[in-house]
């Protein structure tokens, strides 16, 4: 399972010591460039600015051994950096603050493992789009409030997953406007120490670093990244429902899916016959603790006045560990997906245990032509409860019924068929597929 991009990102470093300094790096070599275009500092300095904007020029370790003596990580950054840059240093970070230079970098690592987070979902969507096209007239037993209710196909199930996923892209997509802003305006926000050029200076380094601009750019923005959570919290509860509907099909009275496992892989440490589900079990683990991370990022969306560390604090906290999450519940999704294995022949069983009863609504409006359908709908219930409590067969209770016979015994049975009585679910199935497919393409190319 492939679980980083060719450079080595991953879930396990999005966030590591490295990236976040290369990040704050790369800002800082941003806005040298857009100072000097705005001409607050020389082209030169821009120049030896972003020249030794690297993590390895600078030395990850003299980068650690300053942050461990000072205690101010962008402080430290700047300074080794500007030793780097000789007289040119002078320039590092000329107006800018902690916040502004930490947050954006953090934004840009974010948007990075998001494009990563989506290509997966793409992955498991276009297995779902498979699902939908090749299962649209696998017939089985729709299940409401967990019993018996009417017949549908498979592929109309895998549409349902299809459509929520969608949505989940959607809002995540929608957000991407609001999260994606630029920060900086100075020590409070209000551009104080960039003078005239604050406003100009924010346009063209968010152009640079491709985000938006916030019309007011002061510190206690957080609510862009609880809104970061939030979309991602929910994306874990949409996989987690899903990946708990594959679990529930694999008990063994339903046995409707499994997980296809390989040579060598224990079921049970005790019980010999037992295959446990592997897979399905950590993804709906993990995407309990995904969704779970939207109440601590509530609590970091209240920051005090113009700025507050502790708020930002508990924020850094909660985006080191829900961004790196939601890559690996996308990731282990996608995967699981293509591992699972549907049994359309056990769901053709299941929806036969029942198939008289489960065709009885289809036989209920027929009738409601003659009778209205609440006349309709009580003469089939007491019939039913007949036949249940005589051991009569369902069919021949609702034959039974003197009404029916304004239908005739041929049509009525026909009506009783739980086979063919699937509503629009072959023609939903393909058009979910269909759009899965486009799906999957669009968040593909993310990646």
């Amino acid at each position: 399972m492939k679980d980083m991009t060719a450079d080595g990102f991953s879930p396990a470093t999005v966030f590591s010591d490295e990236n976040l300094w290369q990040s704050w790096l790369d800002v800082e070599a941003a806005l040298a460039r857009s100072q000097a275009r705005l001409g607050i500092i020389p082209q030169s300095a821009a120049d030896d600015i972003t020249a030794n904007a690297s993590v390895k020029i600078i030395g990850a370790n003299a980068i650690s051994a300053s942050i461990a003596q000072t205690m101010a990580p962008v402080l430290s950054l700047t300074r080794c950096l500007a030793d780097k840059c000789g007289d040119s240093g002078n320039y590092v970070h000329w107006g800018a603050t902690t916040q502004n230079v930490a947050q954006t970098g953090r934004l840009l690592l974010m948007r990075r493992a998001e494009a990563q987070t989506l290509g997966a979902l793409g992955r498991a969507l276009n297995t779902l789009g498979d699902w939908a096209e090749e299962f649209c007239d696998a017939p089985m037993v729709a299940r409401t409030n967990r019993t018996h209710a009417l017949p549908i196909t498979f592929g109309f199930k895998v549409a349902g997953w299809i459509a929520e996923l969608d949505r989940t892209v959607t809002r995540v997509c929608d957000s991407q406007e609001r999260v994606y802003q630029l920060s900086f305006g100075g020590a409070v926000g209000a551009y104080h120490s960039f003078g005239d050029h604050g406003p100009a200076l924010a346009q063209d380094l968010a152009r640079e670093l491709g985000l938006g601009v916030l019309a007011v750019p002061n510190r206690t923005a957080n609510d862009l990244f609880v809104d970061h959570v939030v979309q991602l919290s929910m994306l874990g509860m949409s996989i987690e429902r899903i990946a708990l509907e594959f679990y529930q099909m694999m008990e063994s009275e339903v046995s409707e899916m499994r997980e296809q496992l390989s040579d060598g892989v224990v079921g049970s440490s005790t019980m010999p016959h037992k295959y446990n589900p592997k897979y399905v079990v950590n993804v709906i683990a993990k995407c309990a603790a995904l969704r779970a991370k939207a109440a601590p990022a509530m609590e970091a969306g209240r920051p005090s006045h113009e700025g507050d560390s502790a708020a930002n604090q508990l924020l850094t906290i909660v985006l080191d560990e829900t961004v790196p999450l939601a890559w690996t519940v996308t990731q282990r999704f996608a995967h699981l997906l293509e591992i699972l294995e549907p049994d359309t022949q056990r769901m053709q069983h299941n929806l036969s245990l029942h198939g008289e009863k489960l065709a009885t609504e289809n036989l209920m409006m027929g009738l409601a032509k003659h009778t209205g359908r609440g006349a309709a709908h009580d003469l089939i219930h007491h019939a039913i409860q007949e036949a249940q409590s005589t051991g009569a067969s369902v069919t021949d209770a609702m034959l039974a019924i003197p009404q029916v016979a304004q239908i005739g015994q041929r049509e009525a049975r026909a009506l009783l068929n739980a086979h063919n009585y699937a509503g629009s679910s072959i023609a939903i199935a393909k058009s979910a597929g269909t759009r899965a497919k486009a799906l999957a393409a669009a968040l593909k190319d993310l990646q």
